[in-house]
């Protein structure tokens, strides 16, 4: 009986607690820090306190007068404290907490039971939702917010998305690497992300990740998956390989001009940003995507030596990265910047206040969106002056007149913009159906929705380009400014013609090549789980039918081909000149069918795949040819290294020297110890200095250093050798010289005689490795000294 009042002592005490719980729970839930504030889960420092200042100046009870201002002027203070610490905000994201709710909500270090006898620490087991890393709570996705908010933000910058769980002890191994990317990368732009594959199990299948930890890339809505070693170099490296390629134009004295006056047909300004990096830095590439339909992008490298002229024309202070910002005037940039370190948000200002030309063209839908917004409050109301002309010679005079006017009004009120009246026909007839009038005229407008409602009037009298016309349109933007109600005019707008659309073709092969490649990828990654069993039957089938068949095929052509070949070239050799025993032993000695090694050219195209990209701990083995020389070397090249071909980690390719001679040139004076120090480098003449035919570069990509193996003479005229030592520098060189005047096929051929040996040396990594600080354009481009 004495027990029974500590009993109902202990369940009144349970039930208090419970309700103070579920009030402290409601209340929580009617907060919402986000909502108060008008901003989303992904909105910057910046974005918050704005919006804060904006709020507590509304809603200050010192100007507000509204009985409910003072709870709204806590309410966002309070949102704010919350929002701009990160620490609380990603407590709240995590776990919907706040200060006054935390200590009734959830304990963070444990949980202490109501018998004071009995304690449970979450902590001890290590996988509680507390211990996870702060810098993935704040990154953590969502299904809805994924499909809402980041696939559109891809279009305008790449993520980086992270799949992970609380029982990946795997992950915690790549998490320092991770924290430091994440801290690198987001001060430049990308996007972050953490899928907790245990908690959003839909938003992994959509992404087709099946395993931890995994991490994948998403740009312009499409998912590309990381498969190297995960090192911060790597995943920068494949951050910028997911950009598109020519984002930014590399702009020396040669192209600058062309460059810059190229503003009338892409109807874009240009920005140079000028450094003294070789490589773009990936702060600027992520700028130039983001802002890649607005503005033209491009680079100087201020350490080469075709770029002189431009530092001088526009005196760049070599000290700081510069960056100019050119509109209609080439000859003077419209806005400059200079500074030490670059900073994103800098950047981004400069480039959003100057992404149009001070008089665009309307080439779209979307550039009248962004340069005539549609109105939304009395006091931003926009008005756009528009200029509707036509291509020909005959408006030029008029066009520029125009020009030279909206130069002279640059108030924030007004937009001027032009419009090809041939280009756009449906804007320009429902603008001049109320009055037959043709071309130039220019019209006041104002948008009234996004439905396509304006308000307009036409300019009375036409537009000539006289000094009269441009008095009458300033003294009509001056009454416009005094009394809106002077646009007289409505009308329905219909949506504007894209002129730098593709043709239809184009437009069906893209979008073909899109759906091809969903398909593709839900085949193997979303549903490859269901596919397998099916793929499974098939293979094993199709290897049980064929398999045998094309073995036994290829076989027996193997052991046939062989002696009809030697039948077919018996006569050949009989019928030779006097050089037949010659000319037999090179014909025996032949390698087998060209198709048996692979070697690729190496160009513009392939050169960034084949070397600057090159995966780690592969190398590109590459053959330095002229056009005369290129099927004997080519020939002889393949039967030395056949035996190497089975390495999966060995690339073949081959140098045209005739085309590329000056990167042969840069790369020798990068590495200075792979010149040769020998007697014939200082006596010989230009054109032995010049003549790499017959070398062969054992290039490592990732590295940045290359092995190097000169031609040897042998056979006929051994004193040509460059392994023989015995006769003089001076001798050597007339002999040299002698010797490629009456060079014939042979010798040529005996060029790689001892090529099989490098390579042994190579495999087994004896030979001398030359570093170089990067890899030399394959353009005829030398670095500055």
């Amino acid at each position: 009986m004495g027990a029974n009042p500590k009993l109902f002592l202990r369940r009144l005490f349970r039930l208090a607690a419970l309700l103070v719980l579920l009030d402290y729970a409601a209340e929580a839930s009617e907060f919402n820090p986000y909502k108060v504030l008008g901003v989303s889960r992904h909105s910057s420092q910046a974005e918050i306190k704005k919006a804060y200042k904006q709020l507590a100046r509304e809603w200050h009870p010192d100007k507000n007068k509204d009985p409910g201002a003072e709870d709204m002027f806590i309410k966002i203070t309070k949102s704010y404290e919350i929002l701009s610490n990160e620490e609380r905000r990603a407590n709240y994201d995590r776990f919907g907490q706040t200060d006054e709710n935390q200590h009734h909500g959830q304990a963070p270090q444990g949980f202490r039971h109501f018998h004071d006898s009995f304690y449970f620490d979450q902590s001890f087991f290590h996988f509680t939702q507390s211990t996870r890393d702060f810098t993935d709570s704040k990154h953590l996705l969502r299904y809805e917010h994924y499909m809402k908010e980041v696939v559109p933000d891809s279009f305008k910058r790449p993520y980086l998305i992270k799949i992970t769980s609380e029982w990946c002890f795997t992950c915690i191994h790549i998490e320092p690497i991770w924290k430091e990317t994440v801290q690198e990368l987001e001060a430049v732009g990308v996007g972050i992300g953490v899928v907790d594959i245990g908690y959003e199990k839909r938003l992994a299948n959509h992404l087709g990740a099946h395993r931890t930890p995994s991490i994948l890339g998403l740009i312009n809505g499409k998912v590309t998956f990381f498969h190297y070693a995960i090192s911060r170099e790597h995943l920068r490296q494949f951050v910028e390989s997911l950009l598109p390629q020519r984002l930014v134009e590399k702009v020396t004295d040669d192209n600058y001009l062309q460059f810059l006056n190229s503003w009338r047909e892409e109807n874009k300004p240009s920005v140079l940003l000028f450094d003294t990096v070789p490589t773009v830095p990936l702060l600027y590439k992520l700028t130039s995507f983001a802002y890649r339909d607005f503005v033209r992008f491009g680079y100087v490298d201020q350490g080469l030596t075709e770029t002189t002229s431009i530092l001088q024309q526009f005196n760049i202070n070599t000290y700081a990265p510069t960056m100019l910002l050119f509109k209609e005037n080439t000859e003077k940039p419209a806005d400059v910047i200079q500074f030490r370190g670059m900073k994103k948000q800098i950047i981004d200002e400069f480039v959003s206040n100057n992404r149009f030309l001070l008089v665009p063209r309307l080439v779209n839908q979307k550039v009248f969106d962004e340069l005539c917004p549609v109105k939304q409050f009395h006091r931003r109301r926009k008005y756009c002056v528009l200029l509707i002309t036509g291509e020909d010679e005959a408006f030029v005079s008029v066009n520029d007149a125009f020009f030279d006017f909206a130069s002279s009004n640059t108030k924030e009120v007004l937009r001027f913009a032009y419009v090809y009246q041939r280009q756009q026909q449906p804007l320009c007839d429902t603008l001049l159906k109320n009055e037959d009038m043709s071309p130039p005229q220019v019209i006041i407008l104002e948008r009234r929705s996004a439905a396509g409602k304006v308000l307009y009037r036409t300019v009375t009298g036409g537009w000539n380009g006289s000094d009269e016309d441009k008095h009458r349109l300033h003294e009509q933007l001056e009454l416009l400014q005094r009394d809106p109600s002077f646009l007289t005019y409505d009308a329905m707008l219909p949506e504007l013609n894209n002129e730098f659309a593709s043709m239809f073709l184009i437009q069906w092969a893209n979008v073909a090549y899109d759906y091809l490649s969903q398909m593709y990828f839900d085949l193997l990654h979303s549903n490859w789980r269901e596919m397998m069993p099916i793929v499974s039957l098939i293979f094993s089938a199709l290897f049980i039918l064929f398999g045998t068949v094309i073995i036994q095929a290829f076989s027996d052509s193997g052991e046939e081909k062989p002696p009809k070949q030697k039948a077919k070239e018996s006569p050949k050799t009989a019928e030779s000149s006097p050089n037949a025993e010659n000319t037999t032993s090179f014909f025996s000695s032949r390698p087998p069918k060209k198709n048996f090694v692979e070697v690729t050219e190496l160009t513009d195209v392939t050169y960034t795949s084949n070397l600057v990209r090159l995966r780690p701990g592969h190398i590109n083995v590459v053959l330095v040819l002229t056009e005369a020389s290129k099927q004997v070397l080519l020939k002889k090249f393949a039967k030395e290294v056949y035996s190497f071909s089975g390495s999966h980690t060995l690339h073949y390719s081959f140098l045209n020297v005739d085309k590329h001679i000056q990167w042969m040139d840069t790369l020798l004076e990068l590495a200075p110890d792979a010149r040769p120090l020998d007697d014939e480098e200082v006596e010989g003449t230009s054109s032995c200095k010049q003549d790499y035919t017959g070398y062969v570069l054992a290039l490592n990509g990732h590295k940045k250093y290359f092995c190097l193996f000169r031609p040897v003479f042998t056979g006929e005229e051994p004193d040509c050798s460059r392994s023989s030592d015995e006769d003089g520098g001076a001798a050597r060189v007339r002999s040299r010289s002698s010797s490629r005047q009456r060079a014939s096929t042979l010798q040529i051929h005996h060029k790689l005689d001892r090529l099989s040996l490098w390579m042994e040396r190579l495999m087994e990594g004896t030979l001398p490795r030359h570093h170089v600080p990067a890899w030399p354009d394959l353009h005829s481009i030398t670095p500055q000294k």
